[in-house]
């Protein structure tokens, strides 16, 4: 029995370092002796022992993501300037337009403004028209010019029947300005008149007049009536725009109208005949 203690005793250090051997081998293999024993950090332990990361290889939904990326790519290439071109104004569509009305000639005459007027859904006496022949800078009463045209569509950005109907709301807009407004009423004048006359027939002026302050000056019924039973027959240019100053800064009753002012004569009789008319 004692044989058999002496025994365990002798083979336990001998079983302890071939333990311990065996551990330093499987270390040594694992490159991770020169740690034992040694304050390094760990962080640098772990670097080594990882093994070198592996390339994932991409799975069947992968590629399919990539080749719809690359058709949507391709797709979007010829769409875009497929659009743009649309959206662009072309030069070319706006000749070929205007001798839809036109025809032969390099001018949109009486006929073509009906068919033109009749394409874009406005009336010719309508006030849009008058507008639009501003943009146009058209210079004489129902003739648009090739010039006139391509300038003026051309600022407007307007190429087709279905663009300038699409427009029509902002040049009615233009009217609620007053700056341009009274450019638009200036220039009303010299397109209406006839270009060998200074002055514009009384008819005429009446009806622009109409166009222009009949819906926004409350005495134009009365001033027209006025000036039907007037002796007048023409209005000259400063009688024309002293009127639209007329209808801006004088009362409705008048009460504020200077007769030593600087109007003209055509307005001290109409405010002498407007008073009568009420006193009787």
């Amino acid at each position: 029995m004692h044989s058999d203690a002496a025994n365990f005793q002798l083979n336990s250090p001998l079983t302890t370092l071939a333990s311990i051997h065996k551990i330093h081998h499987t270390l040594h293999r694992l490159n991770l002796t020169e740690d034992i024993g040694q304050d390094s950090h760990p962080s640098a332990c772990c670097s080594r022992a990882m093994p070198p990361r592996k390339k994932r290889r991409p799975s069947a939904g992968d590629d399919m993501s990539a080749k719809k990326s690359r058709q949507d790519s391709v797709f979007r290439k010829h769409e875009t300037p497929q659009i743009r071109e649309e959206e662009t104004f072309s030069s070319k569509r706006c000749l070929e337009w205007f001798y839809e009305y036109a025809g032969c000639d390099d001018v949109v005459g009486p006929e073509g403004m009906e068919k033109f007027c009749e394409d874009i859904g406005v009336e010719p006496e309508n006030v849009v028209m008058l507008v639009l022949a501003w943009k146009l800078d058209a210079q004489s009463m129902g003739y648009f010019t090739l010039q006139e045209w391509l300038r003026g569509m051309g600022s407007l950005q307007c190429d087709s029947t279905e663009r300038l109907r699409n427009s029509l709301d902002y040049l009615r807009s233009v009217l609620n300005d007053s700056t341009s407004f009274k450019l638009i009423y200036r220039y009303a004048f010299d397109f209406a008149r006839e270009k060998d006359q200074r002055s514009l027939d009384l008819n005429t002026a009446k009806c622009m007049l109409g166009l222009l302050l009949g819906k926004t000056w409350s005495l134009f019924p009365v001033f027209n009536q006025f000036l039907e039973q007037s002796k007048y027959k023409v209005i000259n240019k400063d009688q024309w725009c002293n009127v639209l100053e007329f209808s801006r800064t004088i009362n409705l009753d008048l009460s504020n109208y200077d007769e030593d002012g600087a109007w003209p004569v055509l307005l001290d009789e109409f405010v002498e005949w407007y008073k009568e008319r009420q006193m009787s």
